[in-house]
């Protein structure tokens, strides 16, 4: 296996401390399962050194009986589920949204998203042995062991998705244990959700009436009008950022890529957090006109990416490469950065636009 500077060097590296970085584009489109390598990395605070065998989950709150779980009572104890699942942090394509004006957060550009086969057991499993009480209105908080500002990390989801069968508690990515940056021993997947709320170094869960109030559930990850600042920004009137709205991104080729003449195999992803992804349009020219792509996408993954890909006839000159995605209800994607722009740079789904050259 690999060492944890060696899987650095293969990344586009936005921060050591925390640690964040991304795969270049053309890679992460290599295969429709990323590799553990290769896919993105989003850390809050420290990397936190768990030792296996020392490893406990606790499980509390509106339940009838506290639980205290090792890595091997979960293995044992519970069915074990694999769910392939991708997994996109809300700040995917941050980048684009600079041209508009300055935002806060790392500068990430397509890469901020991966797919794998999640290897756990069902959250809801777990919850209903503790004895879960009833209640649509609760909530299912989460507690890790890394700390952010002096605090543990800390989420939470609403109880229907927590019991819904695709939400797991993880510990195998692509049938190998978990690395320790994406979560080793346990982490929460969450499809369709935003990265955040699938927390990596599990510590605690607990079934409660409100949503956590831990700073990052509480205060970030909230989606603001374009006149809102950071000395403006309350949080009680942002929209708090779950499901993931309809995104494309060409990953082939690259931005500034030098092609030739003639026809051009243009390939990239789609995703939308809770629908299918039924067309993609792509167009050579800015977006005067587009051209349907290919699409390549597996039935039983709901929760995955959709790869799709077409070929181009491309004259001599300067080209603006464009893609948009529609889903199955009818929605697509904005035209133009300003149209979602956000001091925070969150959900940048306006279409993804790459230019190259063509001798």
């Amino acid at each position: 296996m690999s060492n944890l500077a060696e899987r650095k060097a293969r990344l586009i590296v936005h921060g050591e401390t925390p640690y964040n970085a991304e795969p270049p584009l053309v890679r992460l489109r290599a295969a429709y399962l990323t590799p553990a390598d290769d896919f993105y990395v989003r850390c809050h605070g420290d990397l936190p050194a768990i030792a296996e065998d020392e490893f406990r989950l606790t499980v509390d709150g509106a339940v009838s009986t506290t639980l205290k779980l090792s890595l091997h009572d979960l293995r044992s104890n519970f069915s074990h589920v694999v769910v392939t699942a991708t997994m996109q942090c809300a700040g995917n394509r941050r980048a684009d949204m600079r041209v508009v004006a300055p935002v806060s957060g790392d500068p990430w550009d397509g890469g901020a998203i991966g797919t794998a086969e999640w290897t756990g057991v069902r959250l809801a499993d777990v919850l209903r042995e503790a004895g879960i009480h009833d209640g649509a209105d609760k909530h299912v908080a989460f507690e890790s062991h890394d700390t952010v500002e002096g605090h543990p990390y800390g989420v939470s989801i609403p109880l229907a998705k927590a019991l819904a069968p695709e939400t797991l508690l993880a510990f195998a990515m692509n049938g190998e244990p978990l690395l320790p940056e994406h979560g080793f021993p346990l982490r929460a997947v969450v499809p369709g959700y935003a990265g955040v709320r699938s927390p990596k170094w599990l510590k605690r869960i607990t079934v409660q009436d409100r949503p956590s109030d831990n700073p990052i559930q509480a205060n970030d990850y909230r989606l603001y009008p374009p006149d809102v600042t950071a000395e403006t920004a309350d949080p009680a009137k942002g929209h708090t950022i779950n499901t993931m709205p309809l995104n494309a991104v060409i990953c082939e080729p690259m931005r500034g890529a030098e092609l030739t003449v003639g026809t051009n195999r243009i390939r990239g992803y789609a995703i939308s957090g809770d629908r299918a992804v039924v067309r993609v349009d792509v167009s050579g020219n800015g977006g005067r006109s587009w051209a349907q792509a290919s699409l390549e996408h597996d039935a039983n993954t709901p929760f995955a990416w959709t790869f799709w890909t077409i070929a181009l006839d491309l004259p001599a000159g300067e080209h603006e490469l464009a893609v948009q995605a529609w889903d199955e209800a009818g929605q697509t994607q904005p035209s133009d950065p300003n149209d979602t722009w956000n001091y925070k740079g969150y959900l940048n789904t306006t279409w993804h636009r790459v230019r190259v050259s063509v001798t």
